[in-house]
């Protein structure tokens, strides 16, 4: 792991949580959705077949752990997980909390709109919340 470097651009739209195993988990400073993503600590990892059987495996549990606080920490209605990578190549997952009359329901989140930035309050909020539930 040790030449794992994060995209600047996940850097720069993400507040890191903590470290699960494989994946940082980060949260979009986007505060109109509960939305964290996952991001495996390998280096050169565009697509989910570039990681090996066992990091597939490992990306697999972490997914449903941190969806499952999402859930939690949101009392959401449905969590969207994807992962896309037409901006940003290096592989993250996005993990989106969603609830019919949010912003973009029933649409993708990705490209609606301006991001939202947290306060300080509700970004600490969030994330008690989140890692509470993890």
């Amino acid at each position: 792991m040790s030449d794992f470097v994060l995209d600047p651009r996940l850097e720069r739209d993400t507040t890191f949580l903590m470290n699960l195993g494989l994946c940082q988990l980060r949260l979009m400073e986007d505060s109109r959705w509960p939305w964290v993503l996952l991001v495996p600590q390998r280096s050169g990892i565009i697509e989910v077949f570039d990681m090996t059987p066992l990091d597939q495996t490992m990306l697999t549990f972490e997914t449903a752990i941190a969806a499952k606080a999402v859930k939690q920490a949101s009392d959401c209605r449905k969590v969207n997980i994807g992962a896309l990578g037409n901006q940003v190549r290096q592989f993250h997952l996005h993990i989106i909390a969603r609830n019919e009359g949010d912003p973009a329901w029933p649409g993708p989140v990705w490209g609606h709109g301006q991001a939202t930035p947290w306060t300080a309050k509700a970004r600490t909020d969030v994330t008690e919340r989140l890692l509470e539930a993890l």
